[in-house]
């Protein structure tokens, strides 16, 4: 199939491409966000091509995937076709509901018949309300990272994006106190001045700014542990690559954290005095991490596998397409 898609969240789209089809990826000059193009900190197969606007008008496509509810419009200006009427589209909702309005979300696309909306995680399906638009839910896969976990260094790292900005939605409120059992190595976008803005010393918190993958990989898997500290995000992808390395995991036990994390894959809770304690069983005891490491790549492997997702959207995508 020829699919249209634009670049929004790139580990979701890593695996997304790696896919069977042609994957039509929007690019405009400015590379803004609704034509952000290719990945560059992602390694992409040469099937993801990048597309400028006036290419679509005259493209074969045979699904369109939406991301955002704008992208609805879009599509239809670039393509000459609605999606959903003239063109096969399903929508992935990727966040949990952000309105103030839990546990009586409507979603934007609530009460459609024209789409299909795909959550990422059963707990997003669950607390949206999209009244008689379908849904059904495609759960996260990974293209299985290379770096495999040592632990070498007693220190703690996290993954998140503009920590500052989106604050107690991150956790980020919390990492002054795991800075106390451990430094702390925080990777992702918008990380820089994350030490000054939290009041602590440099040698309490290292920032790595928007890494590429692999290399994010290569040092997250020498660090000790791996915390997960979001309080009301779907499932971050990077929490199932730590665990895929065989690192353990420090998670709270909050949204689809709860199916993702096993017993015996680290500590899940939601109270974050159990979770520093158990942050410092780990630091101390570097053989305790390696046995809790290997359930959750184990975990990871099962569940999270990116044959397992590839076929899941082959299914539906044949489904929305062919049905």
């Amino acid at each position: 199939m020829n699919i249209l898609l634009w670049h929004v969240h790139g580990s979701w789209t890593t695996s997304f491409v790696h896919g069977k089809h042609r994957y039509l990826i929007p690019a405009t000059p400015d590379r803004g966000p609704y034509g952000l193009g290719r990945a560059r900190t992602y390694t992409w197969p040469e099937s993801a091509a990048e597309v400028s606007p006036e290419q679509l008008r005259g493209a074969d496509v045979d699904v369109v995937i939406l991301q955002r509810p704008e992208e609805i419009d879009l599509a239809e200006q670039w393509l000459g076709r609605r999606p959903g009427r003239d063109v096969p589209a399903v929508y992935v909702e990727h966040n949990t509901p952000k309105d103030g309005q839990v546990p009586n979300s409507r979603h934007p696309l609530a009460d459609r018949d024209d789409l299909l909306i795909a959550h990422v995680t059963a707990f997003n399906e669950l607390f949206w309300d999209t009244g008689t638009t379908r849904t059904t839910v495609v759960d996260h896969g990974i293209v299985a990272p290379t770096a495999v976990w040592t632990g070498e260094l007693d220190r703690l790292a996290v993954v998140i994006n503009e920590p500052v900005r989106r604050w107690r939605v991150t956790g980020t409120d919390l990492l002054v106190r795991f800075a106390e059992i451990a430094p702390l190595d925080v990777f992702g976008m918008k990380v820089a001045g994350l030490a000054e803005h939290l009041g602590l010393p440099a040698d309490r918190l290292t920032s790595h700014d928007d890494v590429p993958q692999h290399r994010m990989h290569a040092e997250l898997a020498r660090r000790r542990a791996y915390l997960h500290l979001c309080r009301w995000t779907s499932l971050g992808l990077s929490l199932i690559e730590a665990m895929a390395m065989g690192m353990p995991v420090v998670a709270l036990a909050t949204t689809e954290a709860v199916m993702a994390v096993p017993p015996g894959a680290g500590a899940l809770s939601t109270r974050v005095d159990t979770l520093l304690a158990a942050a410092s069983r780990f630091v101390a005891e570097p053989q305790r991490a390696r046995e809790a490491g290997a359930v959750a790549r184990v975990a990871a492997g099962e569940r999270y596998g990116l044959d397992r997702f590839l076929t899941d959207w082959d299914r539906l995508l044949e489904e929305e397409v062919c049905g």
